[in-house]
């Protein structure tokens, strides 16, 4: 059995010599040589708003992935998605204890040429069985799509 490995490289610098209110939450993510993510706390963490967190890197990876698979699944199924736009969405409550990602829900506009929406709603879920990252999470990941079949 093949082991895929996924490498990434974090910077930080600067000081908590300050305190919690003080230290700068802004810090690099190196995922190849030559992409770089300027990233930061969330803003109601102390982060910058203007820079993506880790919060929305999480949602972002189960929509990429929810994505990914399911056009792979209608590839191999004949079928011809002409666009696929997800607007996806994840709720982290605030908890006394320790705080998680509870919930996200993955909400695409798909659309198809030469199939039908019950067709697509079932490759839909089998996509979602198949996604990498939703079998990795202890989250709830919803999928909820709406399907347009266009000439």
């Amino acid at each position: 059995m093949t082991t895929h490995e996924y490498r990434t490289t974090l910077q930080w610098a600067g000081s908590t010599g300050a305190g919690y209110r003080s230290y700068s939450r802004e810090h690099s993510v190196a995922l190849t040589p030559t992409t770089n993510l300027a990233l930061s706390a969330d803003a109601a963490f102390r982060g910058d708003a203007q820079l993506a967190n880790p919060e929305q890197l999480l949602v972002a990876a189960a929509s990429s992935c929810q994505m990914l698979s399911f056009l792979s699944a209608a590839a191999r199924s004949g079928v011809d998605v002409v666009a696929y736009d997800d607007a996806a969405n994840g709720e982290m409550p605030e908890a006394a204890a320790s705080m998680s990602m509870t919930e996200i829900e993955l909400r695409p506009v798909i659309r198809v040429r030469n199939a039908g929406v019950d067709e697509v709603e079932d490759l839909v879920v089998q996509a979602h069985h198949t996604c990498y990252i939703a079998n990795s999470l202890r989250s709830e990941v919803r999928v909820t799509p709406t399907i347009h079949v266009v000439p």
